[in-house]
């Protein structure tokens, strides 16, 4: 097995479709793509899908970027600049550059079309397709290796979900040999697995193609002028009705808990839970395996600290991440997650939040169930998150009620 590893590595290029807009997590997304939002205090949501990658030997990385891709590009060179073009290694990141006609990516599909030249160039065997805006921890070798042992032409991996949560995703019908017969978005009635008959399969938005295959049947749409944009919509079930050996592939989890986990950060209230979940007892993902370790930037910043003064100036974090550079002096923070260099000052008080790179909290502050971007400076006695009429003249507040700051948005002094 060996040497049938090494040369899938060498064989497979791997694609993150990273252009995502993410409309629902706006404001966090008002200066970012999706994948660059910021998650679990120090990494960007774009780090599991890439040290996936990096655990699973893959090492031939496309980022296909497009929306407000700046602050993703400058990740990218920082934290991911660890590849070496002498061995045949690479991360690279590929903006539209409208090779086709004069359009912008279209879709999944349609960003993979446009550059088809980077596949052929590299002469793969294999194209690895990944999301770059879920979170989760997955072998692809594995994945891989079952497509090539099953003689797939596609190979769509897919979680078990219950029947009646099925409708709210696309789902993938199979056959008992999990051959997929169907692939359908959002149905009311939902294809169920054969062996597993109270659940059905998702499509998690990670595909294996026979890169030949790929590209024999984009250019056969085009020239048949069959819409071609979207795999889901479109590619899927056209390969499926001409024939084509496409499989579904059971979701192996390398997170190591009772249940499955992959998560698609939607809506800002979903965002705030699966942050939050990190700060639990036992969360239900495992940031501290060290054997599938999460690379991201690591700021050069001093540890952190928390600082203690006569009285009642007593600096405490409880049941809290907290991240490199950060100061809490005199203030009390519990169950939140602090990101690198915030300063909590004296007297302020901070509870179920998440706060972001570069945050000031002046003294007196109170902050309750709120998420604060990069570079804010909260004033002296202001208070976010006991009054929902008030946050919401100023802030965004979800329908569960999690008050949200933008990033460098100017917050006004108490009056």
């Amino acid at each position: 097995m060996p040497s049938q590893g090494s040369s899938i590595l060498r064989d497979t290029i791997s694609v993150i479709l990273a252009g995502g807009q993410g409309e629902r997590l706006h404001p966090l997304t008002a200066v970012r793509s999706k994948p660059a939002v910021p998650f679990g205090g120090k990494y960007r949501i774009i780090d599991f899908a890439l040290s996936n990658c990096l655990n699973s030997g893959f090492r031939r990385v496309y980022v296909l970027t497009q929306y407000k891709s700046d602050s993703l590009n400058m990740h990218l060179y920082e934290a991911w600049s660890i590849f070496n073009p002498e061995l045949g290694e690479f991360i690279y990141s590929v903006p539209p550059q409208r090779k086709l006609n004069n359009e912008w990516y279209l879709g999944t599909a349609n960003a993979i079309h446009q550059n088809l030249n980077l596949l052929s160039d590299k002469k793969a065997k294999w194209v690895l397709i990944l999301g770059g805006d879920h979170i989760y921890k997955m072998d692809y070798l594995k994945f891989i290796d079952n497509h090539i042992e099953k003689s797939a032409d596609l190979s769509i991996a897919s979680i078990e979900v219950p029947k009646y949560e099925a409708n709210r995703f696309g789902i993938v019908g199979v056959d008992e040999n999990y051959n997929v017969t169907s692939f359908i978005e959002k149905p009311s009635n939902p294809p169920v697995i054969p062996d597993k008959p109270e659940f059905s399969f998702v499509n998690m938005g990670i595909y294996v193609f026979n890169a030949n295959i790929l590209r024999e049947v984009l250019y056969e749409m085009e020239s048949k002028k069959v819409r071609n944009h979207d795999f889901g919509q479109q590619v899927i079930p056209y390969m499926i009705e001409a024939g084509l050996k496409v499989i579904a592939y059971k979701f192996l989890d390398e997170n190591k808990k009772s249940q499955p986990y992959w998560k698609d950060i939607g809506t800002l209230d979903s965002y705030y839970a699966a942050n939050m979940d990190l700060i639990s007892v036992i969360p239900e993902f495992n940031l501290y395996d060290p054997d599938w370790p999460l690379r991201t930037h690591q700021f050069q910043f001093p540890p952190a600290k928390t600082v203690s003064h006569e009285g009642e100036r007593v600096g405490r974090t409880l049941n809290s991440l907290v991240c490199d550079g950060t100061i809490v002096s005199g203030g009390l923070v519990e169950r939140s997650l602090l990101g690198p260099n915030v300063k909590v000052n004296s007297y302020s008080y901070i509870t179920d939040s998440i706060i972001m790179n570069n945050v000031v909290i002046g003294r007196h502050a109170r902050i309750r169930r709120a998420i604060i971007d990069k570079n804010v400076v909260i004033p002296e006695g202001c208070e976010i998150g006991f009054d929902p009429e008030k946050d919401k003249k100023r802030f965004t507040v979800t329908d569960s009620g999690i008050v949200v700051i933008a990033k460098n948005q100017v917050v006004s002094e108490v009056k």
